[in-house]
């Protein structure tokens, strides 16, 4: 085996960047060419060395000597001691640029092929790769990046977070509203347009504030997530967040707190940002696309748990909701943590009164105040129901290499 396996390492870079490009960009027709002219290589290399090993045992009847490691080889027609494997006594003409005795101007040219953009490799040219047409392509990397990354770490069902990025832990908000009540003080005299202004920021900074008892309930959430199971090193069911600040933050912080993983699903936005620092690094990824983030967060999720929030978490509520509703996707627990809020931000009754949806539609989510009563409904509804919220088989630890 470990000559076939040279055999492997010997064949030509270009076909085995070819056939990963093949596979990625779902060309079968050019993949199954390249896979036959890569293994037929192989399997005639393989089968020379049989056959080599058949006629050594028929009929030379060669004695065995083994040879000390790093020892040269003897070579085969009793010549001497063979060269190690790509060590030449001549460089090959192309080992070298042109002379500049013969072109003065020679190597400049050289190097300024070297460095063009269409001497780079497929795989290595960002600029190629970014090309609209290629846009196929870069979905699929996005989304087999995510997919072999969580396969390898034994990711298999995750209890979705979402929330405000806002809602900062409790200490952060009231700072922040101390700061803008200093600043009001300082203001006396000021416009009225200023003090206006001011008074709106106080406003809401007020409402944070009275919001950041959420951050400890998710907080609280992730760590009781992380304990159940067979404990924090079980990964089979997992807390995944969208790897921002606020809410997403304080589960994947509980988590951290047990000593256990959890996922963050990042995406590249034009502006800098930051993932949260709780989140396990090499279960942190980002996306180039929204579509692909969302189907990972569908794709394994067992509930999604959605905190107060704005626009994204607005999004990923309804788009669980309707793959449920349009029966896309098996049904999985969707809780609302905050009915005060919830059913002053969504009003579903008002929808059902206006026959936008179905009366029954109201049962597809419920509301929840506390983690305890988060985490024991998911639970309950997934017993009731039938449906294994831990995979039955393993242990649930993550394996040590990719699968």
């Amino acid at each position: 085996m470990g000559r076939i396996h040279g055999a492997l390492r010997g064949i030509n870079r270009y076909r085995a960047r070819c056939a990963i490009i093949a596979i990625i960009g779902g060309r079968s027709d050019r993949f199954y060419g390249l896979v036959r002219g890569i293994f037929g290589a192989c399997l005639a290399s393989g089968h020379a060395i049989e056959m080599s090993e058949e006629n050594k045992g028929a009929g030379c009847q060669r004695p065995h000597v083994a040879t000390p490691e790093g020892a040269p080889r003897p070579s085969p027609n009793g010549a001497g001691p063979q060269r190690p494997a790509g060590v030449r006594r001549e460089p090959l003409p192309w080992h070298r640029p042109k002379e500049l005795e013969d072109d003065p101007l020679a190597q400049e040219r050289v190097q300024a092929i070297l460095h063009g953009p269409s001497y780079r490799l497929a795989d290595e040219d960002v600029d190629f790769l970014a090309r609209d047409d290629l846009r196929a392509l870069r979905l699929q990397l996005d989304y087999y990046k995510t997919q072999l990354q969580l396969e390898q770490h034994g990711v298999e069902h995750t209890i979705v977070v979402f929330g405000s990025t806002r809602i900062a832990e409790p200490a952060a908000a009231r700072r922040a509203l101390g700061q803008l009540q200093a600043q009001a003080d300082a203001l006396c005299g000021a416009d009225s347009e200023a003090q206006a202004q001011l008074a709106r920021q106080i406003a809401i900074a007020e409402r944070i504030q009275a919001k950041s008892h959420y951050y400890e309930i998710a907080r609280e959430l992730g760590r009781r997530i992380a304990q159940a199971g067979n404990g924090p090193n079980d990964t089979r069911v997992m807390v995944m967040t969208g790897g921002g600040p606020g809410i997403m933050e304080a589960a994947n912080r509980g988590v951290f707190e047990v000593g256990a993983k959890s996922i963050g699903l990042n995406i590249a936005l034009p502006h800098e940002q930051y993932p949260n620092p709780y989140i396990t690094p090499e279960l942190c990824l980002r996306f180039h696309y929204f579509a692909l983030r969302k189907l990972h967060f569908v794709l394994r999720a067992r509930a999604l748990v959605a905190f107060p929030g704005g626009y994204g978490t607005f999004d990923e509520l309804f788009e669980t909701l309707t793959l449920i509703q349009t029966q896309k996707i098996n049904p999985v627990p969707v809780v609302l943590v905050g009915e005060k809020y919830w059913r002053r931000a969504f009003d579903v009754d008002f929808l059902v009164d206006e026959g936008v949806i179905a009366a029954e539609d109201r049962d597809l989510f419920w509301y929840a105040e506390s983690a305890a009563q988060i985490w024991d409904s998911i639970v309950q509804w997934h017993q009731n129901n039938g449906t294994a919220l831990y995979p039955p088989q393993a242990t649930g630890s993550a394996p040590a290499g990719p699968r």
